[in-house]
């Protein structure tokens, strides 16, 4: 590689060669630089600094077969647009995203048949149960909360999801400082060393989830994770028995981005941690290059929970196999201020006890 310029990692500045200590030097910071280490640095901050990411898009995608679609209904929510997948024997749809019940049916189309599926282990108690459970040590809820409140529906919904499958290789660049002191009878001695650290690999990720759903929250469906991919199996309608299924409205093209996204922070994450014995690490450059990765289209189970209280609509997610349950909570206005004065009244004692205690001993 031909360097024509060599750059000064402090400054910046263009770093020239001292005859007079025949070795490298910048003449803004005056950092003295080692030849050899000034060129393997050069050719570090070449490298381009752009992740670049390649998905395999496969030629024959899973449809469904005929005698499949016989046994499915779809529906349709009137009230915010989600559409649902369930077989023909399902009673009636309650949409998960809002709560409605009048589903419109309709003949399914224009849907991935999904490659996987994670079968249910909880059930419909188990869900109840745990939201009884979330109530319990929340000081700010209403009193009348567990009896006012309605459970308006618990719907047990297998979610969309899409998992990718790459092999990454990476490059990450630091800037590390080592601190040192000493002193003697007349002056306090400060050094800085500064380091350059590189560090280069590869790192295999599977089934790394991203949901397809737009109209659920995000923060929701992150929040039940992780799925034991232990328990994943090949993707067969009888498991959609007795449940509804949330159909994608996020395609897998528009997904990539998120993927992509999760997986350099997990590379950022781990490369990062590998490095010790500095007084401080900085991150100046990170890029990601993945080739002939793989999407596959899978369900995955959970459990909505539509409660309300005082006409306000309040849903939580369980996940159907590991039973983790998140949600939002309303909370007693008159709680928060009575909380709020009991802290400032136990923080003005103890500050006039403290005061009281200094007058003593002055």
């Amino acid at each position: 590689m031909d360097i024509k310029e060599y750059k000064c990692p402090n400054c910046g500045g263009a770093v020239k060669f001292d005859s007079s200590i025949q070795n490298m030097k910048c003449p803004y910071c005056d950092t003295v630089f080692e030849i050899k280490s000034l060129e393997e640095y050069q050719k570090q901050i070449a490298v381009p600094e752009k992740d670049h990411f390649e998905w395999n898009s496969k030629d024959d995608p899973n449809t469904w077969k005929t005698d499949e679609l016989e046994s499915l209904a779809q529906g349709s929510c009137p009230s915010c647009g989600a559409e649902l997948l369930g077989d023909k024997n399902t009673a009636a749809m309650v949409c998960p995203n809002c709560g409605n019940s009048q589903i419109v049916i309709k003949q399914l189309s224009g849907m991935l048949k999904p490659e996987y599926i994670i079968p249910f282990k909880l059930e419909k108690k188990d869900a109840v149960q745990a939201l009884k459970n979330f109530y319990k040590g929340k000081r700010l809820l209403p009193d009348f909360f567990n009896d006012e409140n309605r459970l308006s529906s618990v719907q047990g919904v297998y979610l969309p999801y899409w998992l990718f499958d790459v092999k990454a290789n990476a490059q990450m660049r630091f800037r590390a400082l080592k601190t040192s002191g000493w002193a003697d009878s007349n002056y306090i001695y400060s050094k800085t060393d500064h380091f350059s650290v590189v560090r280069e690999g590869s790192m295999a990720f599977e089934k790394v989830p991203v949901d397809g759903s737009q109209r659920m929250d995000d923060s929701y469906m992150d929040s039940i994770e992780p799925f034991d991919y232990s328990g994943i199996k090949d993707f067969q309608t009888a498991y959609l028995s007795g449940y509804i299924a949330e159909k994608y409205d996020v395609d897998a093209d528009t997904s990539k981005d998120r993927a992509q996204r999760r997986i350099k922070k997990t590379i950022e994450t781990e490369f990062t941690r590998s490095i010790s014995g500095y007084s401080s690490v900085v991150k100046e450059s990170s890029v990601v290059n993945a080739e002939k990765g793989n999407v596959s289209y899978s369900m995955f189970p959970a459990w909505i929970l539509n409660t309300k209280y005082k006409n306000e609509n309040f849903l939580f997610l369980m996940n159907g196999q590991s039973g983790r349950l998140v949600g939002r909570l309303p909370s007693d206005p008159g709680k928060v201020w009575k909380y709020r004065l009991l802290f400032a009244g136990i923080f003005g004692a103890a500050f006039t006890i403290v005061i009281q205690a200094l007058r003593i001993f002055m």
